[in-house]
């Protein structure tokens, strides 16, 4: 079964249902640097308990909509409402809400891997069930527990922001190509923990590859939002 498609931006706006825990609504999102629009007049309900794939040829502006999202840029136009059992949430306490994994993030190098798991978790809640010891064990990283950050390769340095994002509770993950650095039997870590999310869980994928998205996402296609 292949991804629903949105087709064009007049579509977008999707239903609304009631028992939706938390969600994310836009109306006429726009965003623009300079003279140059990245995407224009996006309307649409992101409900928790789904998949998004933002997709685009590259340079469309999907990491800039991801970074619109989740609060750290600002909307040129058009207004973005975050809500939880239907209370409007202030865009300024949305970053406790979230977790994030992305290629350009930065990771504190001078930590070892359990150093920099346990800062994490000093600022954020761990998912139920979990300890440093059994999130160690989870991403395959038992052996480089004491090994500094700065020593890791470019697929373990992913692997562990993928990590951070997958065990933080958080009601939104956004997930900014998420294959990167990735060889073949990380690529299947990856997809099994996705699949391991809470049901209630509001996911945003951004990629052009299919893989790293599963085949129920709707797709919002950046293409038609020029």
């Amino acid at each position: 079964m292949k991804p629903e498609t949105i087709n064009s931006p007049a579509s977008n706006i999707q239903p609304q249902t009631s028992n939706s825990k938390f969600k994310i609504e836009t109306v006429g999102l726009s965003k623009r640097f300079n003279r140059e629009w990245i995407f224009k007049n996006l309307s649409y309900t992101f409900q928790s308990g789904k998949t998004y794939a933002i997709t685009g040829p590259n340079g469309s502006g999907k990491s800039t909509l991801l970074q619109v999202l989740w609060g750290q840029l600002p909307q040129t136009s058009g207004s973005l409402i975050f809500t939880s059992e239907e209370k409007v949430i202030p865009i300024e306490e949305i970053f406790n809400r979230v977790a994030i994994a992305t290629p350009y993030m930065d990771l504190i190098e001078e930590f070892t891997l359990e150093e920099h798991i346990r800062f994490h978790f000093k600022m954020r809640r761990m998912r139920p069930g979990f300890t440093i010891e059994r999130l160690i064990d989870k991403l395959y990283l038992t052996h480089a527990s004491d090994k500094n950050i700065a020593n890791f390769s470019s697929g373990m340095k992913q692997r562990l922001k993928l990590g951070l994002a997958f065990y933080t509770e958080a009601d939104v993950l956004f997930l900014d190509e998420p294959g990167t650095n990735l060889d073949e039997q990380a690529f299947v870590w990856y997809q099994e923990n996705l699949k391991q999310l809470p049901p209630d869980q509001l996911v945003f994928i951004a990629s052009n590859q299919q893989k790293e998205y599963p085949e129920n996402a709707e797709v919002v296609n950046l293409a038609d939002l020029k």
